[in-house]
């Protein structure tokens, strides 16, 4: 999101469907009513109304969580360019279980991107997949290769940013996005050491062939 977000040309909006997700789900996130508040709760207007424009800027970028898209059509996919961002779900799992009590399927997201990605390509429309690793080896050769499919120029600037918040956050960054306000760029890949037990060393098994489905379709590191 940053980097897009650096562009001249791109206007980025950070999870335009959270409140419609907290509305039908009820799920209890960090500060559920602010983020409720904060953006339309229905997922009709925030299609119509915000991902259909209109912008002024060439490129409007929307930075989506895949349970988010829950109960509402999804047609509307088939009229944008669309990519999926996935990461090896122990290290998904193990970020979630800081923030959020009882880690689910449906908070991972990778089974429905799994969803998503046969909705895509059944009706002709194949997202480009990006992998959080692959991203993190060789981010210069990983964006150039999404913008060609993007069909949209590469910018230097999508490599580094100014540290501290910005202004397209979501009233819930304060929860989620301390470490990325540190960053001022893509930081090196570094191997984690992840030891998950009981129920989220299950979801984890649980994800692992969906992300090895999604990862040998995902743009690759030349680095």
């Amino acid at each position: 999101m940053y980097a897009w977000g650096n562009r001249d040309d791109c206007t980025v909006v950070d999870e335009p469907l959270y409140a419609h997700y907290l509305r039908v789900s009820e799920a209890e996130h960090p500060g559920r009513e602010e983020i409720m508040a904060s953006q339309s709760r229905y997922a009709e207007e925030v299609v119509k109304e915000v991902i259909f424009g209109p912008y002024d800027s060439r490129i409007a970028l929307f930075k989506q969580m895949t349970h988010h898209l829950v109960d509402l059509d999804r047609r509307f996919l088939l009229d944008t360019k669309n990519v999926l961002l996935i990461r090896n779900p122990e290290e998904i799992i193990a970020s979630y279980s800081k923030v959020i009590p009882k880690v689910l399927m449906r908070d991972i997201g990778i089974e429905m991107q799994t969803d998503l990605l046969a909705f895509l390509e059944d009706n002709g429309q194949p997202p480009a997949i990006v992998d959080a690793k692959e991203l993190l080896l060789d981010p210069e050769g990983v964006l150039r290769q999404l913008c060609i499919i993007l069909d949209v120029p590469f910018s230097n600037r999508m490599l580094s940013w100014e540290k501290g918040a910005r202004k397209e956050d979501g009233v819930w960054a304060k929860y989620w996005y301390t470490n990325v306000h540190k960053s001022q760029g893509f930081q090196k890949y570094r191997p984690r050491e992840i030891h998950l037990e009981g129920d989220l060393k299950k979801l984890a098994d649980e994800c692992r062939p969906h992300y090895d489905a999604l990862f040998k379709k995902c743009l690759k590191a030349h680095a």
